[in-house]
């Protein structure tokens, strides 16, 4: 039957409850199932004749009526209790969410389908039986009824329908909460909330207590952070400003001599940086001195427990000297002519051997000076004075009176030709353990930082 009025479709389920909102969804699903029947012949169909088309006719509210039967609503009988008939009431919407929804799976399915046929039907104006339809359309019959021709416009009226209806039935739901007390919830359902409500309650307990951890270590980790950045920023700064010093007073860092005139205890330069533990050593420097008797100690080095942990002196009338852990060993320089002169000298813990050179040559060597016997850590350097206890208690007949530069210390015994070269002036090496640089001194007591003769001038000095 082409464009005739049709009953439900089979498979297709009935309205499931007086309560689905009015009119509307009987009127468009009794539609959507009256053109899906009446495209059963369509030009797609293998049934369908040659040269067929669809037709699409509206149904009036009361023909949706007839052919979807609605379910029988239970009826209340006799006095139930408040608990039985919100039971009854409960069951009766889960039942009828469920129809829904199972009506809402099929109308998709329909949905789909009509949507097909109809964009079938709309492409039959462009075909070669234009003429036919059109006759059709000339007779003034009208295919679509009230319904929009648009099949997204039919879809999205359905589902403003379907949100339609689950509204009403959400809003049933929380009335039936809101008339409900708790008193009246029967005891199962009572401890099972109750116990809900504990996991719940002992879930948010977990996830605070895990959020608080969270947020303390970051807390932590910001501060350490932030620790070591201020840390790196002081020191650059630092650097900054003592180039910034070092550039305004001398050309380069390493260009400067400490100048000691007085024979006193309180004039005297000190070293910033310490030593490490040493198991050898090389100390190089340029000394001018023409005091008498003796040019006094140069450089001490002490440590707690042990003031003599590495000193150089000559004092009096005796020789200059070489003390490891206060233990002395004689050296054969004669630096005491008004001249510069390059003095180094190399000790190793290894049967205590040591070296001295003077000028670049080597003048003396021995053994057995505080063998075996590792440089302590952690001392105080001091320069131009004896030390009596760690960084004071200066002797004034010890003081050293003269001029002093590139006093540089290796952690090493050094090659004779590195110690050549470095007297020479072809090798600048400065010491990886105390280098000779401006930042790194700081004098006292009327001591004196001045612009050093060069390496060549001072060559010339010998």
């Amino acid at each position: 039957q082409r464009g005739g009025r049709l009953g439900p479709r089979p498979g297709v389920p009935s309205e499931p409850s007086s309560r689905s909102p009015a009119g509307m969804l009987p009127v468009v699903a009794g539609l959507l199932l009256a053109v899906a029947a009446g495209g059963r012949g369509a030009a797609g169909d293998p049934e369908s004749p040659p040269g067929s088309r669809f037709v699409c006719t509206s149904l009036p509210l009361d023909a949706a009526g007839a052919g979807c039967p609605l379910p029988p609503v239970p009826m209340q009988g006799g006095a139930l209790s408040p608990e039985e008939e919100l039971k009854a009431t409960v069951l009766q919407l889960r039942e009828t969410v469920l129809q829904q929804k199972e009506t809402i799976g099929s109308q998709r399915e329909a949905i789909r389908e009509l949507t097909g046929k109809l964009s079938r039907c709309e492409s039959a104006d462009g075909k070669s039986d234009t003429g036919t339809w059109n006759k059709e359309l000339g007779r003034g019959k009208d295919t679509m009824g009230d319904l929009p021709r648009d099949p997204a416009q039919v879809i999205d009226q359905l589902s403003r329908t379907m949100q339609t209806l689950k509204d009403r039935l959400e809003s049933l739901e929380h009335q039936l909460r809101a008339n409900m007390s708790y008193a009246a919830l029967p005891n199962d359902l009572r401890e099972m909330l109750q116990r809900r409500l504990g996991d719940l309650e002992r879930q948010l307990l977990s996830k605070v207590t895990e959020l608080e951890d969270e947020k303390s270590l970051l807390h932590n980790e910001t501060s350490a952070h932030r620790h070591r950045t201020e840390t790196a920023l002081n020191a650059l700064l630092e650097r900054v400003s003592e180039l910034e010093k070092g550039n305004s007073a001398f050309k380069s860092p390493d260009e400067f001599k400490v100048s000691l005139p007085l024979r006193t205890n309180y004039l005297y330069g000190k070293v910033k940086k310490t030593l490490p533990e040493l198991y050898a050593f090389t100390v190089c420097l340029w000394l001018r001195s023409s005091a008498s008797p003796g040019i006094g100690t140069p450089f001490s080095y002490a440590v707690p427990g042990q003031a003599n942990e590495i000193v150089l002196i000559e004092w009096g009338n005796n020789p200059i000297e070489l003390l490891i852990n206060d233990k002395v060993a004689q050296l054969p320089l004669f630096i005491s002519d008004g001249k510069w002169h390059h003095v180094c000298i190399t000790w190793t813990t290894r049967d205590g051997m040591w070296e001295a050179f003077q000028d670049g040559e080597k003048l003396g060597t021995g053994e057995n000076l505080a063998p075996w016997h590792p440089i302590k850590p952690g001392g105080v350097l001091i320069l131009g004075q004896e030390q009596d206890t760690v960084g004071g208690r200066f002797d004034a007949t010890q003081a050293f009176v003269g001029e002093m530069s590139q006093f540089n210390i290796w952690d090493r015994v050094l090659k004779a030709e590195d110690i050549m070269n470095i007297a020479n002036c072809s090798t600048n090496m400065p010491g990886n353990i105390i280098p000779w640089v401006d930042n790194n001194v700081d004098v006292f007591g009327g001591a004196t930082k001045w612009p050093v003769e060069t390496c060549e001038e001072r060559l010339l000095d010998l």
